[in-house]
């Protein structure tokens, strides 16, 4: 234990301060002052640290990561082990440490009866603080097995598969469709929560190990699946969740309304400096964002940097309680009203609003949203309360209401592999899918999920294929196929 009587001492979070609102909207930098030099609570905070007789922190990360140990280890300022703690269950701490909705803290003991432990700032402190000290270096296996293997995607699943079975020592390429590798990590989530250095460096180290990535190709069009299954020894299927839920409802063909993640894409690309012909931009415009999730709040971050004249986010269902529910009793992950960065920028946020119909002008733009006010039904269901509805101006809407599956046209196509009822891609307990050799991580055999369960599945699968290869493995097995988390 850091500090026996660390809990008791210091019984506060304190997490580093954000940047000055108006300050942030004139650029797209990360929003946390975390690269910032001396955090002297952050001792006292991971000091805080408990140590558990049961930790149910590792319980609430699907890693597995050693949160007592590399608390403790920063409390001492060994950073060069808490590092080594880090990285032998996570991949990625930068991302993680960032973007993680951190199911791990609402498992925190702490958290009983005192804010639990600010795990997710620790974490992503030991990651910062090891690449500025050089501790971050190529992994080079010490011999290779003569083994080729395909990773299709390049998000955090594809990524954590790759790496690992190029350390095992087997020669991987991974495929990318977009012209630059990172998948929803480069053009799904803004720089403002995920500065795009954080995934180049490490790229440049999963290169220096000799992880190959082949990014502008798109596998099924440039190259058919038979083709890349008879070129490679094995296949990973990493392609995430793709299919965007959409809104059926009168209007929906107007100009103006768009997915969410084909704003954030062209977003994204214009920071990173390509240019985007006939851009989404919300520029002078009335914004109306539909789902108030994750997503959701970027487009609002997203909007407002891009200087929206108004941005309102319509949530279907109630606003959540300020603390967890009986129904959601320590130590799972519960559904609480979050305010983000980016809520704290502007915008208006409405809840127990039903979109009904979308109205255009007459040019065939949207101009308004017919919204009503949600009403629960008793077999659960939510439809719009008659009588309540009400128009709202909006010239750009942006549908943020999460995603229903993988794209799977061409593997189904050209392969015949299985889909899951739910149209994914169906998968055993090993990973492995319907066909020999292939192999399934992340959300295009899960769902749409969280960037932990991304990385753990990768981990796992790429053991389950270098089982396949050679009759066996070493590398670590978090998580099951078949394993679902507490909010997914």
């Amino acid at each position: 234990m850091a500090d026996p009587r660390g809990f008791l001492k210091v019984r506060e979070r304190e997490l580093p301060p954000n940047r000055p609102v108006a300050v942030r909207l004139r650029d797209w930098k990360d929003v946390h002052a975390h690269l910032e030099e001396g955090q002297p609570f952050l001792k006292e905070q991971a000091g805080r640290c408990m140590d558990c007789g049961i930790p149910f922190c590792h319980q609430g990360c699907p890693l597995g990561n050693l949160i007592p140990e590399w608390n403790d280890l920063v409390y001492r300022e060994q950073w060069a082990d808490a590092i080594d703690r880090l990285h032998e269950t996570n991949n990625f701490p930068e991302f993680t440490g960032r973007v993680c909705p951190a199911p791990c803290e609402s498992s925190c003991v702490l958290g009983i009866n005192q804010p639990p432990v600010t795990i997710k700032n620790v974490e992503v402190s030991i990651i910062d603080e090891a690449f500025a000290r050089g501790y971050v270096t190529p992994q080079v296996p010490q011999r290779l097995t003569g083994f080729t293997v395909a990773v299709v995607g390049s998000g955090p699943a594809g990524l954590a598969a790759a790496q690992q079975l190029t350390r095992a020592g087997h020669t991987v390429a991974v495929y990318e469709r977009d012209d630059a590798i990172g998948g929803l990590l480069r053009y799904g989530i803004p720089d403002f929560k995920l500065e795009k250095h954080h995934i180049d460096r490490r790229i440049a180290q999963m290169e220096a190990e000799g992880t190959r990535f082949r990014p502008g190709v798109e596998i099924g069009v440039d190259i058919t699946w038979d083709d890349l299954r008879a070129r490679y020894d094995a296949v990973v299927v990493a392609t995430g969740a793709t299919v965007p839920r959409d809104l059926s409802i009168p209007g929906r063909e107007l100009d103006g309304i768009h997915f969410a993640m084909d704003f954030l894409h062209q977003a994204n690309a214009v920071v990173a400096g390509r240019e985007v012909p006939d851009q989404i931009t919300a520029t002078g415009r009335h914004v109306i964002v539909i789902g108030g999730g994750d997503t959701g709040s970027d487009c609002l971050g997203t909007s407002l940097r891009q200087g929206a004249a108004s941005v309102t986010t319509l949530a279907i269902g109630k606003r959540p309680p300020l603390e967890r529910s009986a129904t959601q009793p320590w130590p799972t992950d519960p559904i609480v009203f979050e305010v983000s960065t980016s809520h704290e920028e502007g915008g208006e946020r409405e809840f127990l609003a039903s979109t009904v119909e979308f109205l255009g002008d007459e040019n065939g733009a949207v101009r308004a949203l017919r919204v009503a006010e949600t009403e629960y039904l008793p077999d659960g269901r939510r439809v719009p309360k008659e009588g309540t509805e009400r128009e709202i101006p909006a010239d750009l809407v942006l549908v943020a209401m999460g995603f229903t599956g993988p794209e799977t046209a061409t593997i189904t196509d050209q392969t015949g592999a299985d889909l899951t009822g739910r149209g994914l891609v169906a998968r055993g307990d090993d990973f492995g899918s319907s066909l020999p050799g292939v192999f399934v991580a992340g959300d295009a055999g899960r769902g749409q999920s969280l960037i932990v369960w991304a990385i753990a599945e990768g981990r796992a699968a790429a053991a389950s294929v270098d089982a396949y290869l050679q009759g066996g493995t070493e590398l670590p097995a978090p998580v099951r196929a078949s394993t679902v988390s507490l909010r997914a």
